[in-house]
């Protein structure tokens, strides 16, 4: 489990970034797989969720988790709220509940978790490419803003994703962003004719542009296989017909 200094900071929350280490999964899914979404064993993939939560050390029946879909749609936990486990398809949870892990599944997309210590609102994205394109970052702040959350109170971590230089996009897809933005020509870099894109940084752009400050980006890339995270784009490599997913999560404790 790697922490964020910056919300290592909070005695009242827990949190953490997972890799693949620790777990009880077989072969490609080896070791920590917690997807629910792969096609490994049920049992293994349950085990693994109980280990999370064990390494958290919270009694919670379950770790809250949604059918992502690489959309900018979220959905909000109050106190009281009563939604079955994996029952919405969305990419970012929002949550003000006690004791209650909320997680998101990545394999190369960025984790992003979020607290604001003055409203006590935490939340877990989820933005690959097409999420943070779509605009899920910003929605989820502007919702935590209208919850009351404030920028000068929050902290954002951007963790382990896939890093620049491991990833090699399309003309299509560089001529995609800047036709949204000129701007965005700042996150493309062209190496021996071939086009790479920082995911992590154009994440904080959208971050940053919410006037919130105190942003962490881990730098820690899941592409390379010495970091020991699942990846999407290394199993496509390998010629895998599946991949395992990494795990973040954060509770109000």
């Amino acid at each position: 489990m790697i922490k964020s200094k910056k919300l290592s900071k909070f005695s009242e929350i827990s949190h953490g970034f997972f890799n693949k280490n620790g777990g009880v999964s077989k072969g490609i899914y080896k070791s920590l797989n917690c997807g629910i979404g792969s096609k490994d064993k049920k049992k293994y993939i349950k085990n693994n969720l109980q280990i999370v939560k064990s390494k958290l050390r919270t009694k919670s029946r379950q770790i809250f988790l949604v059918k992502q879909t690489h959309s900018n749609k979220y959905v909000f936990l109050s106190k009281n709220s009563r939604f079955k486990n994996r029952s919405i398809k969305a990419d970012a949870i929002i949550s003000e509940k006690i004791k209650m892990p909320i997680a998101v599944l990545t394999a190369d997309c960025a984790p992003i978790l979020i607290y604001d210590k003055s409203r006590k609102i935490i939340a877990a994205v989820h933005a690959g490419w097409k999420g943070a394109y779509k605009g899920i970052v910003r929605k989820v702040i502007k919702f935590m803003l209208i919850k009351g959350c404030s920028p000068k109170n929050m902290t954002v971590a951007i963790g382990p994703c896939i890093s620049e230089k491991n990833y090699e996009v399309k003309k299509q897809f560089r001529e995609k962003f800047l036709k949204k933005e000129r701007q965005n020509i700042i996150f493309f870099s062209v190496k021996k004719n071939k086009i790479y894109f920082d995911l992590a940084n154009y994440i904080k752009k959208q971050v940053k542009s919410n006037l919130i400050k105190n942003i962490e980006i881990m730098n820690i890339d899941t592409f390379n296989k010495r970091n020991n995270f699942f990846s999407a784009r290394r199993s496509l490599k390998l010629n895998h017909n599946d991949y395992g997913r990494n795990i973040s999560i954060i509770m109000i404790n």
